[in-house]
């Protein structure tokens, strides 16, 4: 059985780790990494409703692989979040 990774399970372990760094470097003063935790927000907004569009749909699994993901943001051709 392969190694699940971080980036396999979480869709946006990028903005996650953003949003991390910005509080350590900033004395984690919430105020100044806003921009982190909103895009942050709207990217696990984006994925829950592909999980559940997915879903209703019948497609498992319910959040897409790290290669389907990568290929959903290529179709949509940028990121929407």
């Amino acid at each position: 059985m392969s190694k699940m990774r971080d980036q396999d399970f979480n869709p946006c372990l990028e903005e996650t780790n953003a949003s991390r760094k910005c509080m350590d470097e900033n004395n984690y003063k919430k105020e100044m990494c806003t921009t982190h935790f909103l895009r942050y927000k709207k990217c696990r907004g984006f994925w829950h409703t592909v999980v559940m569009q997915r879903r209703r749909d019948g497609v498992k699994p319910d959040m897409p692989t790290a290669a389907e993901r990568v290929k959903i943001l290529e179709a949509l051709g940028q990121i929407p979040y």
